[in-house]
């Protein structure tokens, strides 16, 4: 590609998922006229993380106070559900319960507590009786109740923000090289063979993020490292009326197995987290050697495995073995057998990774010159997108200005 003076657009999105059209929806509202186009190889938006959850709208009771994701979280989930209720979305604030099935589990719902105290989110505590007046078929001895959890169609909301934005969509555009330009800005290559120009790059590229950052010549200290969340739907929906969750582990930044309540009325059981043998690995069918290879090339990889394994270990079981995930399930939910469990689409998560095996547990945001990399934005990104959007544009625009 040879660098030329003219460009396509000022600011070059890439990635079509949730975050990306936030953050084009945020731009074309900050400042009127500035021209954005979006690249996203799949053929239509929200195809992979965005298209592949729960649905949950998170309140932000599980987060650091003051982090991006607690801050973004708490904002975000009001945002969202405002943003749905304007353009017509199905959604549904549900609130849930966080219920403890082991005394070990107490010390950790008290903190939960303290913690969404401190996020500024209403939490009322329940005992035994009381959880069987939200959630009669669910057994535990203690649990808290989060009052702004809710419900929505992410995917729905993502195609709403393509439209309202105003911006360029591309889809089938695959980014294959990216030329950055010396006070210029950037060209891109996509897989077609279209050069599209760009004053600045935004790269919310989710699962290949951190390689869109190599090849735009920025080198992130993360590495992506796919986890697979497997998915059931339960036969007898019946049997749950919202959302109910376990008291996760602090040390792991997966919320375990739970039960959801759609906007549908169908009710999903999951997921776990097992490693995906493919960026875009959602079965154990799929594996892309170069993928993988570099997986297990990046130091952090072998340091969470050796630190985590038996944690690993049972994630793995339950991913092998529906059996084990039944029994997972019926510490919150006695009545539930192995038919009750019928198999749905997984989702995989794009996990940040650093090369000391630290899981980055925050939203992980970098710059380089005339570009803005996302490096982690996994749940509860669709959430906050709309606070991670206007984030984004924030530092997309200065980067206009420079």
């Amino acid at each position: 590609m040879r660098p030329e003076i003219a460009n396509d657009c000022d600011v070059l999105v890439i990635g079509g998922g949730i975050v990306g059209l936030s953050t084009a929806y945020a731009i074309t509202r900050a400042a009127p006229g500035t021209h954005v186009t979006v690249l996203e190889k799949e053929t239509g938006p929200a195809r992979h993380q965005t298209g592949r959850n729960s649905g949950v709208i998170h309140s932000g009771i599980y987060y650091r106070p003051g982090s991006l994701k607690a801050r973004f979280a708490v904002r975000g989930a009001a945002e969202m559900v405002k943003f749905c209720a304007e353009y017509g979305i199905a959604h549904a604030v549900t609130g849930k319960l966080i219920v403890a099935t082991d005394r070990a589990e107490l010390p950790r719902l008290h903190a939960l507590v303290q913690r969404g105290r401190e996020n500024g989110i209403p939490v009322r505590e329940l005992g035994v009786a009381q959880i069987a007046e939200y959630e009669p078929e669910v057994r535990g001895l203690a649990a808290i109740h989060v009052g702004t959890t809710g419900v929505c169609d992410f995917a729905d909301v993502a195609r709403q923000l393509a439209e309202a934005s105003g911006a360029e969509i591309r889809y089938g555009a695959q980014v294959v090289r990216v030329d950055r330009r010396p006070g210029v800005g950037v060209a891109v290559l996509t897989g077609a063979g279209d050069v599209v120009r760009g004053r600045v790059l935004v790269n919310c590229a989710g699962l290949h993020c951190d390689e869109i950052a190599h090849l735009t010549g920025d080198a992130p200290d993360v590495r992506i490292v796919p986890f697979r969340g497997e998915y059931y739907e339960l036969a007898r929906p019946s049997l749950v009326r919202g959302l109910v969750y376990p008291v996760p582990d602090p040390a792991f930044p997966f919320l375990g197995v739970h039960l959801t309540r759609g906007i549908d009325g169908g009710v999903h059981i999951g997921p776990n987290a097992v490693p995906a043998l493919a960026r875009e690995g959602y079965d154990w069918g799929t594996i892309r050697p170069r993928e993988l290879g570099a997986t297990l090339a990046w130091p952090g990889s072998w340091r969470i495995a050796r630190r985590h394994w038996r944690y690993g270990a049972g994630e793995l079981r339950r991913s092998l073995s529906k059996a084990a995930f039944a029994e997972a399930v019926r510490r919150l939910l006695p009545p539930v057998t192995e038919e009750d469990l019928i198999p749905t689409a997984a989702g995989v998560r794009a996990q940040a990774v650093l090369r000391d095996g630290t899981l980055a547990d925050d939203f992980l945001i970098k710059e380089g010159p005339r570009a803005v990399h996302v490096l982690n934005a996994p749940s509860p990104a669709a959430t906050a997108s709309l606070p991670i959007g206007r984030e984004i544009a924030r530092r997309a625009l200065t980067a206009l200005e420079d």
